[in-house]
């Protein structure tokens, strides 16, 4: 049987991969898409990983008919199940602060999560945070990418018990990222696309 879930090393092409995929998305988006971003593990350099781009849209609103309108032509999907994020413990757990759309790709593409998130809130910060820690910290990407085989190996059928694991994983994970960003005065930098 296939697994469900498969981490594999860290592929060069996921870079481009990325720009093939946000490129047709920024056209589509034009203003509506105030920033494009590479996030997830596939946008850290060397972080093992599921072989699916997480994209990241930044938008000043979740318009959801204005923003479903703008990406049907692309054959992205709206997952309606799909509408918010976990959050992490001590953090302002208001749902519109990690309220999202997320879009399921087009047939024949490949695998993509398109996470289309309020500027400013909560999750859509969280995402890039997330990202720049572990670019900045590599000791901690090779243990997070220890932990994601591990799961893995263990959980290969059971996304519920992967995500039971790696989500209070993250959860450390960004108690070390808030204080590395106070020190550094992280702010993230431009968009990716």
């Amino acid at each position: 049987m296939q697994p469900l879930i498969e981490i594999v090393p860290f592929d060069n092409r996921w870079p481009d991969e990325f720009r093939r995929v946000a490129a047709p998305l920024r056209a589509a988006l034009g203003a509506l898409a105030l920033r494009i971003d590479h996030i997830g593990s596939t946008a850290v350099p060397g972080l093992a990983a599921k072989d699916v781009i997480d994209v990241q849209v930044t938008v000043a609103t979740l318009d959801a008919p204005a923003i479903s309108s703008a990406l049907a032509p692309l054959g992205y999907t709206l997952r309606e199940g799909i509408t918010g994020d976990h959050v992490p413990p001590g953090y302002d757990d208001r749902p519109e602060e990690w309220s999202k759309l997320f879009f399921r790709a087009p047939a024949g593409q490949r695998r993509t999560n398109l996470h289309v998130r309020q500027v400013g809130r909560a999750n859509q910060r969280y995402a890039l945070l997330f990202r720049d820690y572990l670019r900045a910290e590599p000791g901690a990407a090779g243990a997070y990418a220890r932990i994601k085989e591990a799961l893995a190996r263990l959980h290969p059928q059971d996304i519920e018990a992967y995500y039971d694991v790696k989500d209070p994983v993250c959860d450390i994970i960004m108690a070390a990222a808030e204080r590395w960003a106070v020190q550094t005065r992280h702010t993230p930098g431009p968009s990716d696309l």
